[in-house]
C-alpha cells in the first residue's frame, strides 16, 4: 500500500493531477499507520502483523 501510495504521489506530481496526489497521499498515510500498528505488536485486521 505504501508503494502504490508513493507510485501514485510520483506521477500526481509528475502529470499534474490532483486527484491521483491526493489518493496517493491517502495511501501513504494509511499504510504507514497499519505497519507502525503491526511492527508495536497490535492486531490490524485479525492478523498479529501487517506486512
Amino acid at each position: 500500500m505504501i508503494v502504490l501510495g508513493a507510485i501514485l504521489l510520483v506521477i500526481g506530481f509528475v502529470a499534474g493531477i490532483s486527484i491521483l496526489w491526493t489518493i496517493g497521499l491517502v495511501l501513504v498515510a494509511v499504510g504507514l499507520v497499519l505497519w507502525l500498528m503491526g511492527a508495536a505488536g497490535h492486531e490490524v485486521g485479525g492478523r498479529r502483523h501487517y506486512w
